[in-house]
């Protein structure tokens, strides 16, 4: 028999829980939380919460589903299997105690960063830790397909190292957007074991800042390097394995292999190959790819790829750690 739709609760339906992609062809693009779980056969979206009366509304008008102004009173009526918390970062971890004060649902996606303060995020995950409630950070990176693609090769030797080293572009702030590129390596490369700063950087008004640092993980050395947000967005790694180049461009947008191999012309040379192999994503699809990766999670899978409590908090640890 097919299991019954998991139920869901939104709560914030600003632009990732509803708003990115409102004008955009369902079919080609699920960038929010609530076009994800209405669309995902594994999910029903029971209610959403937000204070704002016209948000509500067009919650309800575009998915059918019921919306409160307060947490309390959306529990009250409803029990839900996956509570998503898109609320600003600043509300986190007031939400989840809120949540865990009225009901123990399956598990909790909360959007990234954890929390702005490392004492908030260690008690967000402390408290789900308790309460036996799995917390999941919605780092949409770990679940696209070329990202579990790259992981993959890096495990099996076909990305292979000694002495892989790399370059990361990040704008907008080391712990709001840095953080997303920070937790990939993290995924591909193994927790962070040192760190070089080479410029502290501009201390942005909400106690982020933009550095500019070497990091050694367990597999690999990357260089952060901060680009300007007012000028325009850039997110890039670039990492030079042993056997070859993986460009991850725009964002992920585009991911590109280019193996080494014998110089045609020159056979005692080894270089790269002209035409590089595209790597397939998802991220016009990412929140979709989140929601699959929990459905798995929620029905026993292991191998889910997704970021836990735990592991968003060790990016948030490694990254204050440079920024202080």
């Amino acid at each position: 028999m097919e299991a019954a739709p998991l139920q869901v609760l939104l709560i914030g339906l600003g632009q990732i829980g509803m708003g990115y992609d409102l004008a955009l062809d369902p079919e080609r693009h699920v960038l929010s939380h609530a076009r994800a779980y209405s669309r995902h056969p594994g999910f029903r979206l029971c209610a959403g919460v937000d204070p704002d009366a016209g948000q509500r509304a067009t919650f309800t008008e575009r998915f059918g589903a019921p919306a409160y102004a307060g947490l309390e009173e959306a529990l009250a009526h409803h029990r839900p299997d996956l509570v998503a918390v898109a609320l600003p970062t600043a509300l986190h971890r007031d939400a989840v105690e809120r949540v865990l004060a009225c009901t123990r649902p399956a598990a909790i996606l909360c959007e990234k960063p954890l929390a702005y303060d490392i004492g908030d995020a260690r008690a967000m995950v402390a408290l789900c830790e308790e309460a036996g409630v799995p917390l999941y950070v919605n780092y949409i990176r770990r679940s696209d397909i070329a990202a579990i693609e790259v992981a993959q090769r890096l495990r099996t030797g076909a990305i292979a190292g000694p002495g892989i080293k790399g370059v990361c572009w990040y704008s907008k702030g080391f712990r709001h957007n840095g953080s997303h590129f920070f937790n990939l390596l993290q995924f591909w490369l193994g927790p962070m074991q040192r760190f070089h700063l080479i410029d502290a950087g501009r201390q942005l008004a909400d106690g982020d800042a933009e550095p500019d640092v070497q990091v050694a993980f367990r597999d690999g050395t990357v260089t952060f390097l901060a680009a300007r947000e007012e000028q325009f967005s850039h997110y890039t790694i670039e990492l030079v394995a042993a056997n070859g180049r993986l460009r991850y461009e725009q964002g992920g947008r585009s991911v590109l292999w280019q193996q080494a191999g014998p110089d045609p012309r020159l056979p005692a040379y080894t270089v790269l190959a002209q035409e590089p192999e595209q790597l397939a994503t998802g991220l016009d699809r990412y929140q979709w790819h989140v929601a699959e990766h929990l459905s798995r999670a929620l029905r026993g899978d292991a191998g889910a790829a997704l970021c836990s409590g735990a592991e968003g908090l060790a990016t948030l640890e490694a990254i204050d750690s440079i920024i202080q």
